[in-house]
C-alpha cells in the first residue's frame, strides 16, 4: 500500500508547479499577442515574427499536459526539451549564463521539483536516498 503524500509537500509541489505554469502561459501569450517587446526580445534571439505562433503552440501544448495531472509527466518532459531549446539559443547568441543562459533550468528544476512533491509514483522512480 503506497503511503500517502503529506499535505505540506502536495501543497509545495502545487506552488512550485503553478509558478512554472503561470510563467509558460504568460509566455504563451505573449507570443500569441505579438507585441513589440516580443517581437524585438524574440529577435534578438535570432527569431522572426513568423515563428511566434508555432512557438507558442508549443509552450501552451507543454505546458497543458503538465498542469493536467494525468499526463504531468508527459507534459515535464516534452517542457524539458523546449527549455533545452531555449538554453541552446541563449547559448547561441551569447547570452549571460546566470541571467539567460540557465533560466530554463531554474524552470527545470522547479517544474520537476513541484512535480515530485506532488506526485508519489515520480517519487518512488526517482527516490532520496538516507544513509544510515
Amino acid at each position: 500500500m503506497q503511503q500517502q503524500l503529506s499535505k505540506p509537500a502536495r501543497w509545495t509541489g502545487r506552488v512550485l508547479s503553478g509558478i512554472v505554469i503561470l510563467f509558460m502561459v504568460t509566455d504563451a501569450l505573449f507570443k500569441f499577442l505579438i507585441t513589440p517587446e516580443a517581437v524585438e526580445a524574440t529577435a534578438q534571439l535570432g527569431y522572426e515574427q513568423h515563428h511566434f505562433i508555432p512557438m507558442g503552440v508549443l509552450a501552451l501544448t507543454c505546458t497543458l499536459l503538465y498542469a493536467i495531472p494525468r499526463t504531468a509527466i508527459l507534459g515535464a518532459v516534452l517542457m524539458s526539451a523546449y527549455y533545452g531549446g531555449a538554453i541552446a539559443t541563449h547559448f547561441r547568441v551569447d547570452n549571460p549564463l546566470f541571467s539567460h543562459m540557465l533560466f530554463p533550468v531554474y524552470l527545470a528544476v522547479l517544474m520537476w521539483g513541484g512535480l515530485w512533491l506532488r506526485d508519489r509514483t515520480l517519487q518512488q522512480v526517482f527516490p532520496f536516498k538516507t544513509t544510515n
